[in-house]
């Protein structure tokens, strides 16, 4: 029996600005309607920084992806939060250093659903695999991993700008500690999360504004808060910094979303 969860269809709706399409837009991406493209150039207008924000995490996720497939030995991926693929996705960065790398990709969206064949490309070493899962729960998420991922084995928990869609911070704690408390050590939690620091106090109003008009909802997060995600770990330098800013040139533009890779010891 397939352990994978089984989601009926669910009807991709044009009519409301979706966060997905958003962010392809953000990122140059056709993937998107009109209604995408008109709450993106509100947003836009509202904190003109965003579309620097979504190419900085699309960066980060190269750097990080790259140090744990080529330095860190790591050739299991756990990438919850998927969004429409672009280029450079996650199994392509892994695959080039560590062609046998295994890759899941996890989301619940019908509208990532409907482009997902597009992931599901591979190395004929390695694996992908996408899975329709809520990282609301991620001991389901866990379960249909499996097949595809040996959890006795280091894995990196991918989790960038997915953990800012938990609105309860409490919530957010657990899901991150169920997730990891499954993997062994030499595991890695990889995060960003938009914040009203580091420049991002003028995302109040953008952020409000795309929780009236958008799905789904949003909400940012401080360094204090950030941290007790990775409670228990060991953070790999340069610690908890922009995005932007992780493992390249310190003079880089701060983006206004955290960004950090962590150890399970």
């Amino acid at each position: 029996m397939d352990p994978r969860p089984q989601t009926a269809p669910a009807r991709i709706r044009s009519d409301i600005a979706h966060n997905a399409r958003v962010w392809n837009y953000w990122l140059g991406g056709k993937d998107n309607y009109p209604v995408d493209r008109a709450v993106g150039d509100r947003v836009t207008g509202m904190y003109p920084s965003i579309g620097e924000v979504a190419r900085a995490d699309r960066a980060f996720l190269g750097r990080a992806v790259r140090h744990l497939a080529g330095d860190a030995g790591v050739d299991q991926f756990l990438d919850i939060g998927t969004g429409l693929p672009t280029g450079n996705n996650t199994h392509e960065i892994a695959q080039h250093t560590a062609p046998q790398a295994r890759i899941v990709y996890v989301d619940n969206d019908p509208i990532v659903l409907a482009h997902a064949r597009a992931l599901l490309t591979s190395s004929l070493e390695g694996a992908t695999e996408y899975i329709d899962a809520d990282a609301h729960r991620p001991e389901q998420i866990l379960r249909a991993a499996q097949p595809t991922l040996d959890l006795g084995r280091p894995v990196a928990v991918m989790m960038l700008g997915i953990l800012n869609f938990v609105l309860d911070t409490d919530e957010a704690r657990s899901i991150v500690r169920t997730l990891m408390a499954a993997v062994p050590s030499g595991s890695h939690l990889v995060l960003t999360h938009p914040t009203l620091e580091l420049g991002g106090e003028g995302n109040e109003a953008a952020m409000r504004f795309w929780n009236e008009n958008a799905t789904p909802p949003i909400t940012a997060r401080s360094r204090e808060e950030f941290a007790s995600f990775l409670d228990g770990l060991e953070l790999l330098e340069p610690g908890i910094v922009s995005c932007s800013r992780w493992r390249t040139n310190p003079r880089e533009p701060e983006v206004a979303q955290f960004g950090a890779v962590a150890r399970k010891p």
